[in-house]
């Protein structure tokens, strides 16, 4: 038997079994080093947080029984968590006691701000605690039929005393649900609507319109839960 042909053919056959699972080991690695790599670079959540809007002031002219009311809304952007002046970017509007939004068309009254946007609104009970999530099918816009967030004492966020007190008051339990200009969603609770939100406001001590209200956003696309 010639030991020397078996031997070369055995050392040729190791170094092809060698080089072949090195070429394996090689592909696997490189495969769970890509699974791995596409895993640490998906884009992270952003942060929800609870903020708190402090004397946002939203004067409007005449109503109230007086003249016609008019005046310019105040705007407010979720996104930046501030007022603004952009025709366009902003999300809800505020003038007296009316909150517009962003969406739908307009509803008719004078110097509202067009609609760019595809923002929406509905009023739910609970607490800003107990209101984790968003009920999309209950979304509507403001229109020529009527405001998103409906207007007049008990019917949307607030209650009017009437004499003597003349006092306008947020309605306990009421959390204001928010569908953004771009599809984000918020939730906000009113805390008050006199200027530095005292526990017991006297009108002829206390200026409004000044809203005070705690607000939740949620920055990620697609996420109906805060």
């Amino acid at each position: 038997m010639n030991f020397s042909k078996k031997n070369a053919e055995h050392k040729t056959n190791l170094r092809y079994f060698v080089s072949k699972t090195i070429k394996s080991l090689s592909i696997i690695a490189l495969f769970i080093g890509f699974t791995s790599c596409s895993s640490d670079d998906s884009t992270p959540l952003l942060e929800v947080e609870s903020v708190t809007i402090s004397n946002l002031h939203a004067p409007q002219i005449g109503g109230q029984g007086q003249n016609p009311e008019s005046g310019v809304f105040t705007k407010f952007d979720f996104t930046n968590g501030e007022t603004t002046t952009s025709e366009t970017d902003w999300d809800i509007a505020f003038r007296g006691t009316k909150i517009l939004v962003n969406g739908g068309s307009e509803v008719g009254i004078t110097d509202e701000p067009a609609r760019h946007g595809n923002a929406g609104a509905y009023i739910t009970s609970g607490t800003m605690a107990s209101v984790d999530s968003v009920d999309p099918s209950l979304f509507i816009q403001d229109s020529s039929q009527g405001y998103a967030i409906p207007t007049g004492s008990g019917n949307g966020w607030y209650a009017y005393a009437g004499p003597p007190s003349h006092l306008i008051t947020p309605i306990a339990g009421k959390i204001l649900i928010f569908k953004t200009r771009n599809g984000n969603y918020a939730k906000v609770e009113i805390l008050s609507y006199y200027e530095n939100a005292p526990a017991n406001p006297d009108i002829t001590v206390d200026a409004t319109p000044y809203y005070t209200f705690n607000y939740v956003h949620q920055p990620n696309s697609g996420l109906t839960t805060f």
